[in-house]
């Protein structure tokens, strides 16, 4: 299973070609490294190993090219943005892979672009702007808003969900207030910026948004039901457990009278991991967890997973399959 770096990890990855020179590898060997699929060449001066990097989700992957092109900027004017900006928020992407590391350089400066790094010349205001782990970059707000214009929309939908949970996250739960306030925020940056590439989306994917999903692919989940006519969703709802226990189940289509449940790749071993647990240990835990909910509440439970979300039309099929119907014509 591909796993996530930390920006730490990912610049400890990247060697320099004098490293490499230094490590005892020769020009040539170096060459032929490349060629052969041995390393992989990020910047003109910057490498990463193959293996590692195949090992890795796409984000991560993209993490390492920002670490490279921000090694071997010079001119110091770039603020990394877009996609960039996104994976050093720790951003998913969704099904997006980044052709390019982007830097935001300030309007009338000339500086072109070359292979692997794209150079915005946008305005950035001095709040559009914050520093992680040393690198300057667009601020949340200011990324998502940038994302939702310009990624296709199942990823905009997984960012903009990301950017207002962590908004409207408190230590006692999900803050409506907070929530309301974030959608306001990014709205009026919509309308400050009427007739930009991709508004229109922008808007309604702000509209959209919903703080409560959890994961990306719970997010996508929703757009596609909403593609198929589901109005009707109630997300993270409690179900009363054994022994005082709550369960929290990830969407219910309330005119179905149905739950919605989004397992995404390694759920399971995940699960295993943070408790301490065998993965069949959690499987059969998970099973009682659902014969509880359907029994005491007496509704269905669809369970999907990345594959059936792909499209509306491979989720309608899944629901069929459990003999929901989609309710657009």
């Amino acid at each position: 299973m591909p796993r996530h770096l930390t920006f730490d990890e990912a610049r400890d990855l990247v060697r320099c070609r004098e490293q490499l020179l230094r490590s005892g590898v020769t020009e040539r060997g170096l060459a032929a490294a490349v060629r052969a699929g041995d390393q992989r060449r990020l910047q003109r001066n910057r490498y990463v190993d193959e293996e590692t990097w195949r090992d890795l989700w796409p984000e991560s992957r993209h993490l390492l090219e920002v670490c490279a092109a921000i090694a071997e900027m010079r001119d110091g004017g770039g603020v990394a943005s877009y996609d960039s900006a996104g994976v050093l928020h720790g951003l998913s992407l969704y099904r997006h892979t980044p052709s390019a590391v982007h830097v935001t350089t300030p309007e009338g400066k000339r500086m072109s672009s070359r292979a692997g790094l794209r150079r915005h010349g946008e305005r950035l205001g001095e709040d559009d702007v914050v520093v992680i782990d040393g690198v300057r970059c667009t601020t949340l707000d200011r990324t998502v808003f940038d994302l939702v214009r310009t990624l296709a929309p199942e990823a905009a939908v997984a960012v903009a969900d990301a950017g207002l949970r962590r908004s409207a996250m408190v230590d006692d739960g999900y803050d409506a207030d907070l929530a309301a306030q974030w959608r306001r925020r990014m709205l009026e940056r919509c309308a400050q910026s009427s007739g930009a590439r991709g508004i229109r989306q922008a808007e309604r994917v702000i509209r959209f948004a919903e703080g409560e999903s959890e994961s990306p692919g719970e997010s996508v989940s929703r757009l596609q039901l909403a593609r198929l006519g589901f109005r009707r969703m109630r997300l993270q709802v409690e179900v009363p457990g054994p022994d005082g226990r709550v369960f929290r189940v990830d969407i219910e289509l309330e005119d179905e009278k149905t739950f919605f449940e989004f397992d995404g790749a390694g759920k399971y071993l995940e699960l295993a991991s943070a408790h301490g647990k065998t993965v069949e240990q959690v499987v059969l835990d998970e099973k009682r967890r659902e014969d509880w909910i359907r029994g005491t509440t007496q509704r269905r439970m669809v369970r999907v997973e990345a594959a059936h979300i792909v499209t509306a039309a491979s989720l309608a099929a899944r629901l069929a399959s459990f003999g929901v119907a989609p309710l657009a014509g």
